[in-house]
């Protein structure tokens, strides 16, 4: 027990120094249970052993946020879909490891047998990060290669600064595509769903 206290003291003084928890000098690796053991309130991201502390969200990220899930949900109702929109904070266990846990902006979970009242254990099928200026490193780089690996068939970047958005079509394995916010962006994981970033500013 007394062992936990002190890694969680160690975690604090690296967040309050500007470190993301994994740059220690031990070359310590992190679990979900770290995860869990945050005090209430706090949330953080594992890759790879690797923890990184989330910060608060913005106006702007929020208002896409809530904008984008209204239309995915609204859109699934209408057509008695069977997949799941699920907006953060949700639980997603990427890898169905305890060295992999994150929770993107927007999960699309069509297997409901991936789904518990944890959160989601295993790939969601569509994935939507909205870049802060924070996550710009890790929503291009790191996730990027994390949701590839573990299965999630498509994966959009939403970045209001840059007024775009990044369409991987990772399941068939095509070249990125980027999408200016004045065009409708089509769902590739549907025939005739189309987002219109212009109603969401």
């Amino acid at each position: 027990m007394e062992h936990a206290v002190i890694e969680r003291e160690e975690l604090f003084m690296m967040i309050e120094g500007g470190k993301s928890a994994g740059e220690n000098t031990a070359g310590k690796l992190y679990t979900v249970a770290d995860i869990e053991a945050l005090p209430e309130g706090e949330r953080a991201e594992l890759i790879d052993g690797e923890m990184f502390m989330m910060a608060s969200p913005t106006l702007t990220h929020q208002d896409i946020l809530v904008g984008l899930s209204s239309k995915i949900w609204n859109y699934i109702a209408e057509h008695k879909g069977e997949c799941k929109v699920l907006p953060a904070p949700f639980a997603v266990y990427i890898a169905n490891d305890d060295r992999n846990y994150v929770e993107p902006d927007i999960s699309v979970i069509c297997d409901k047998e991936k789904l518990d009242e944890k959160g989601c254990h295993g790939a969601p099928d569509w994935v939507i990060e909205i870049v802060s200026p924070s996550s710009r490193h890790m929503d291009y780089e790191r996730k990027l290669s994390l949701y590839e690996a573990a299965g999630v068939r498509e994966y959009w970047i939403v970045d209001s600064e840059q007024r775009n958005v990044t369409v991987y079509n990772l399941e068939h394995g095509e070249e990125p595509k980027m999408h200016s916010f004045s065009e409708r962006v089509k769902a590739g994981i549907y025939e005739d769903l189309f987002l219109d970033f212009s109603e969401l500013e």
